[in-house]
């Protein structure tokens, strides 16, 4: 299944130009590594109002099937990517987090002190990813091989739904 991603950097600096965008750019090759289609990327500020819109406007599209954010999801004042993902998502999908965390953690103990979400907006996954570039690398080769499934499943695929259970 062909997948197109819209992919969201959630930093102040990088918004406002001070800090180049590694985590969006390694998540786009990421992407186009794997035989999918990056058909949106942005940057914007750690702002509630900023970040909604952007995953309301690409779920409404119909032209997205995965949006991932990446940054805001940590313990400081000003990451609020979580609380701006649950203003939008309709459907929690807490197991695509809770992997990425329970894999970190196995390097990396303060992946416990992610704050991501993940859920279901209409046909569109949305995920967020950390901010740290090799963060972002590891988190995707958890979620990476369970997405064209789950977009097949909100797309009502017949064939997905029963791909999941064991043979008899």
């Amino acid at each position: 299944m062909s997948l197109r991603f819209a992919i969201l950097t959630v930093s102040d600096r990088s918004a406002r130009g001070e800090r180049e965008d590694i985590s969006g750019a390694r998540l786009a090759q990421a992407v186009a590594e794997a035989g999918w289609q990056v058909v949106a990327q942005s940057v914007c500020p750690d702002e509630i109002p900023e970040i909604t819109a952007y995953l309301k406007n690409w779920t409404a599209s119909g032209d997205v099937d995965v949006i991932l954010t990446t940054g805001g999801t940590g313990f400081a004042p000003r990451d609020v990517t979580p609380e701006a993902t649950l203003k939008v998502i309709e459907r929690p999908a807490p197991g695509l987090a809770e992997a990425i965390r329970a894999e970190g953690r196995k390097t990396m103990p303060h992946a416990m002190l992610s704050r991501a979400v993940a859920g279901i907006r209409g046909q569109t996954i949305l995920l967020n990813l950390p901010g740290n570039p090799k963060g972002v690398e590891e988190a995707w080769e958890v979620v990476r091989p369970v997405l064209a499934h789950a977009a097949a499943l909100l797309k009502g695929d017949q064939a997905a739904e029963g791909s999941h259970r064991k043979a008899e």
